[in-house]
């Protein structure tokens, strides 16, 4: 297993200043492969603007010449240990601890970053209440938490193209069949997408995460 070092809280990049975060929603974006931070923090005007957003950079570096960061190794489009994923996703939920005095926690990662969100609400079920995974996949194996998981069944989104050639089949496979035993789920495969993030389905995620902020709204009393 790779020694994934501490998320860095000088390079998260927030959509509001520290004054206006607290009490809530925080919405935490994971980027992918050879990404940063700034990349999904790009998305921050678009979504509903209740939510405080904040981007982290992944703490790892890929090999010489691959650019930006990653948040586990990958030798060849097969190779993700299962392991590196937990290590990241432990790192993940340390900052989320250290970092949030949010009303809630929801987690939006593309690819690499979608891998690391989906483990760390497997890791802690009860810390976040919803995933939005894009061309992502869940990692196979067995981890303490995904029978509380199973039980809370919080909502997940999963977004897919049909073109997606970079995460392996047998992925896509294991997640087609693991997620619906353990999560809400919801989502699209788009026709003709490849990896990467299009505008209906961007649509799709805004129209996701309004309802979250309808599911977590007080009941009115009743008359």
């Amino acid at each position: 297993m790779v020694a994934v070092p501490a998320l860095d809280p000088d390079v998260v990049r927030w959509s509001v200043p520290p004054a206006e975060r607290a009490g809530r929603p925080l919405l935490v974006v994971l980027h992918g492969y050879g990404s940063d931070e700034n990349d999904l923090f790009a998305l921050a005007p678009l979504l509903p603007p209740e939510y405080v957003v904040a981007a982290v950079r992944a703490p790892l570096s890929p090999p010489w010449p691959t650019p930006g960061y990653s948040w586990y190794p990958i030798e060849g489009l097969d190779e993700r240990r299962p392991d590196d994923v937990t290590a990241a996703a432990t790192q993940l939920v340390a900052w989320v601890d250290a970092a949030s005095g949010a009303a809630s926690v929801g987690l939006l990662g593309f690819s690499q970053g979608a891998a690391v969100a989906l483990q760390a609400l497997r890791l802690r079920p009860d810390a976040f209440a919803f995933a939005v995974n894009l061309s992502g996949y869940v990692t196979p194996g067995i981890l303490p938490g995904d029978e509380r998981l199973a039980e809370r069944r919080p909502p997940v989104f999963w977004g897919r193209g049909t073109h997606d050639d970079v995460i392996p089949t047998a992925l896509v496979d294991h997640t087609v069949q693991w997620l619906p035993d353990h999560v809400d789920l919801s989502g699209r495969v788009y026709t003709g997408l490849t990896h990467s993030v299009s505008q209906p389905e961007l649509d799709d995620v805004v129209v996701f995460l309004r309802k979250r902020l309808d599911d977590a709204a007080p009941t009115p009393p009743a008359p």
